[in-house]
């Protein structure tokens, strides 16, 4: 894809993918759009289809493209679909001093003061009772809805220099001026044209992602941590031609530690790598042992007003590409980064190392929670950005459609180990 097409598309799939939900909601569209069947985990290995995909929890998904494959190994993209937003709370609507407010609480580590004074709208899955049956709809009001007013500088002098947000107080959004609760729950079940009796909902930031600077090189939007990983992993996927097993992992709750039904810490992933083996019939555990997994998460460029929260000699630049990230959290060694770095180097794909300082805290990656499960050699790669987990973000789209190329690029090639030798094949 070229590079003006995939910026205008990726900028349309992150204003939908709001949440989980919205997020593999889009990706099953493109999916089916390229020929691809949603499946069951229990029917993978019993219908003669190549090309499939299947979802857990309406928030997961797992995509597989067997339609080329001559060779019993994986080539394995994770990503996470979920980003930081404010969970709305059961009971979640109540009145003070005339406002109507929501009751909510941090999904994921929120970088508190970027949530305030911005537009927020609602999306999520909400259960609905009819008769004696519960049906999920998907929903997303898309329009602005919410907003978490600051405090004025002339109430609160020290607002400049000593900033310290209360969750549960500072973070409560207001929806309207009244003073009926019912407003709320009419304003669900209008939106759903049934009785909502529960919902897993969000508040997320509704601005478009927008592209500024000289050059139009920087991209400010929400969510581009990880929906960056997402969309370029996705495209890559579909895209590119592998005599091996192509797949493609869209996990929810990275942001709250993956230990949930559909997480990465689950069996989903292991449990779809077991049925293709069945339904190729070869050694799953042989198999795992050729095989690749890139894990694709956001990381940390070097803050322009803050240089010192940076490593002294792994710094990360916005515009220089990929990271490939190595820090004691993640499941990156020498084997598999130097791998990483082949393919970039023959398909002419710019890279750079980052590490964080050492007195501060990476995160844990998917990959390295996968491999809990299925223990393949791994990399973490993503891409840098600025003031990760607000509610707007900042990265280089030049960055992001160098991850689509190495994604591409990973998914054509062929590693092969043979005597403590590597050697990449290309398609």
């Amino acid at each position: 894809m070229n590079k003006n097409k995939f910026n205008k598309d990726l900028i349309k799939f992150i204003g939908v993918s709001t949440c989980s939900f919205t997020c593999v909601g889009r990706i099953k569209d493109i999916l089916d759009k390229n020929g691809y069947i949603e499946l069951s985990e229990s029917t993978i290995k019993d219908v003669n289809i190549d090309k499939f995909y299947i979802t857990r929890n309406d928030a997961s998904i797992i995509a597989v493209d067997i339609s080329n494959s001559k060779n019993n190994s994986f080539n394995i993209v994770t990503t996470h679909t979920d980003t930081p937003a404010l969970l709305i709370k059961p009971n979640a609507c109540y009145v003070k001093e005339k406002y109507l407010k929501l009751n909510v609480m941090p999904y994921g580590g929120l970088l508190n003061f970027g949530w305030i004074d911005h537009s927020l709208s609602l999306a999520g899955r909400v259960i609905i009772k009819e008769k004696n049956i519960l049906n999920k709809k998907i929903i997303d009001f898309k329009k602005s809805m919410l907003i978490i007013p600051s405090v004025a500088i002339h109430q609160k002098s020290e607002s400049n220099t000593k900033l310290k947000l209360n969750e549960q107080i500072d973070l409560q959004p207001i929806i309207g001026l009244s003073n009926n609760v019912e407003d709320f729950n009419k304003l669900l079940n209008e939106e759903c044209n049934g009785k909502v009796i529960d919902y897993d909902l969000y508040a997320y930031n509704n601005e478009m992602p927008k592209l500024i600077g000289i050059n139009k090189e920087l991209l400010i939007s929400p969510r581009i941590d990880n929906l960056t990983s997402v969309y370029s992993g996705l495209i890559g996927f579909i895209e590119s031609k592998s005599s091996n097993i192509k797949v493609f992992c869209g996990f929810d709750n990275e942001e709250i530690g993956s230990l949930t039904e559909e997480g990465a810490d689950s069996n989903f992933l292991l449990n779809v790598l077991k049925k293709i083996s069945a339904k190729l019939d070869f050694d799953l555990a042989d198999s795992l042992q050729k095989s690749f997994i890139i894990n694709s998460d956001n990381t940390h460029g070097v803050h322009p007003n803050h240089t010192e929260y940076s490593d002294d000699t792994s710094k990360t630049y916005l515009n220089n590409g990929i990271a490939i990230i190595r820090e004691a959290g993640t499941s990156t060694n020498s084997v598999s980064s130097s791998i990483i770095r082949m393919i970039c180097d023959k398909s002419k794909i710019k890279y750079q190392d980052s590490t964080a300082r050492s007195d501060i805290s990476g995160g844990s990656t998917l990959s390295g929670i996968n491999i809990r499960h299925v223990s393949v050699l791994s990399c973490d790669i993503g891409i840098p950005q600025l003031s990760m987990h607000s509610s707007i973000e900042t990265c280089s789209i030049n960055d992001v459609y160098e991850l689509y190329k190495l994604m591409y690029y990973f998914y054509n090639t062929i590693i092969l180990r043979k005597d403590n030798k590597i050697s990449l094949k290309e398609l």
